[in-house]
């Protein structure tokens, strides 16, 4: 297919040209795959400044998305790649095998660096998903942070940036900058910028910024970041949002109102506990859904308020396709004995999905989130259950609301009144609001005029 890029494609693939260092936040939709493989291909094919490039991304994106991409666009042609996904054979034999290209998932990271006996010679690293190297404990950050200094150019890729609040830039930066701006040391970026909000005595469990905080830390990453949001670009799809509550009967409620205030309650001979407050917002969250797991992952069946909703919503579309996103397995095992569903997990799925072949379909924001492309098969998703995570949430309303997309997107929240339901949607709108104020503040100036 022949490429002919938006202006602000042609904006960001230069932006990565002239930056060894590159923060790209683009939100869903605005073709960052291109944008980077464009850049890429002129660095190593024209300029011969770029030997080897390694792409880290979600796993069914490094497998199926980039691969794709590369195949799809004329101007691409003569960029090898190698997917180093599937059985540790598999992975060693595909980063043998001779490629510009190498795409590997991000849990495969620490296995490369520190396990599979392959030397690390990638001049140029693009991590897809960079809010995935959010933390700064995790073995794929430490083992990439080793390494970094090997690499002379590194993007990171996200419209995510910071889903759980400016704490999570930190390590994300780290990683791609090696802490010239925020920092080396999370300790001192904490302390610079943040004040302890909720403690208990000497445990603290968690920071709000600083005044003036959010500002001073855009301003330290606006030379090597840009950001662009689709709605300036684009000419999206209208999207709908609604919310479709559901009430619990006086029984079923003060099931859950005794859970929520002594984190233990007696439920058909069986006892649920809650061990701490995460736990206690979990088995809430379950409960809102009308099942709760016991202590031997046993299922405990409450309520059927979210199924006869689903059911009415399905039923309103008239036969168009419909994506429920689920969180808890017992959510999904409760929707398939009740409706004919098929879940999004291969490329098969994908395909037959955007061929119209799927009437229901059901998918989970975790194996969702990112990059997949299935706006082509509905426009319709119905959450059944909630998910604390922006970026799982966000991601998985982007696989339909996104370029491409013909209809109307309409998203259901199925919420049940009076439960944990209404905060979770609280604080996923209270959290974009940081997210876009991020986003703003570095928004790419196109021709000189900010967008």
């Amino acid at each position: 297919m022949q490429y002919n890029p938006h202006e602000y494609q042609t904006y960001a693939t230069n932006f990565i040209l002239e930056h060894p260092v590159a923060a790209v936040l683009l939100e869903m939709g605005l073709g960052k795959s291109v944008i980077t493989l464009t850049a890429i291909y002129e660095l190593m094919l024209n300029r011969f400044e770029v030997q080897k490039v390694l792409v880290i991304a979600p796993l069914r994106v490094a497998r199926d998305t980039w691969p794709a991409e590369i195949e799809k666009w004329e101007h691409l042609e003569g960029l090898t790649y190698s997917v180093a996904i599937g059985m540790e054979a598999e992975r060693l034999a595909a980063l043998r095998c001779p490629a510009h290209l190498y795409l590997i998932n991000r849990e495969n990271v620490d296995w490369l660096i520190t396990k599979s006996g392959i030397p690390f010679d990638f001049d140029m690293v693009v991590i897809d998903e960079l809010s995935s190297f959010k933390s700064h404990a995790a073995k794929r950050f430490k083992s990439l942070l080793k390494v970094r200094p090997m690499v002379k150019r590194m993007v990171g890729l996200t419209g995510t940036p910071s889903s759980n609040g400016l704490m999570d830039l930190w390590a994300e930066f780290r990683i791609l900058d090696m802490g010239q701006r925020l920092g080396r040391y999370i300790t001192h970026y904490r302390n610079n910028f943040f004040v302890p909000d909720k403690r208990n005595q000497q445990m603290v469990f968690s920071y709000k910024p600083r005044p003036g905080a959010e500002d001073a830390i855009y301003r330290l990453i606006s030379d090597i970041t840009i950001s662009m949001k689709s709605a300036d670009f684009l000419k999206m799809p209208e999207c709908i949002i609604n919310e479709v509550p559901v009430a619990l009967s006086e029984k079923e409620w003060s099931v859950y109102q005794a859970l929520k205030e002594d984190m233990v309650v007696d439920l058909k001979d069986e006892e649920i506990d809650a061990v701490n407050a995460a736990a206690l917002s979990g088995k809430l969250l379950q409960m809102a859904n009308g099942a709760v797991y016991n202590e031997e992952k046993e299922v405990i069946h409450i309520h059927d308020r979210k199924l006869d909703a689903l059911e009415d919503l399905i039923e309103g579309a008239n036969g168009k396709p419909v994506l429920v996103a689920y969180w808890y397995n017992h959510d999904l095992q409760r929707i398939k004995e009740r409706f004919s569903v098929r879940e999004i997990k291969t490329s098969q799925d994908i395909k037959d999905w955007n061929n119209g072949n799927i009437p229901v379909a059901v998918i989970h924001p975790a194996s969702a989130g990112h990059g997949l492309n299935i706006q082509f098969g509905g426009s319709t998703i119905i959450w059944f259950g909630l998910t604390w995570s922006l970026e799982l949430y966000q991601q998985t309303n982007a696989r339909l609301w996104r370029q491409g997309q013909k209809s109307t997107v309409v998203i259901h929240h199925i919420i049940a009144k009076d439960t944990i339901d209404e905060d979770v949607m609280k604080a996923l709108r209270k959290k974009e609001k940081i997210q876009s104020a991020l986003i703003d503040s570095v928004k790419a100036r196109i021709g000189g005029a900010a967008h």
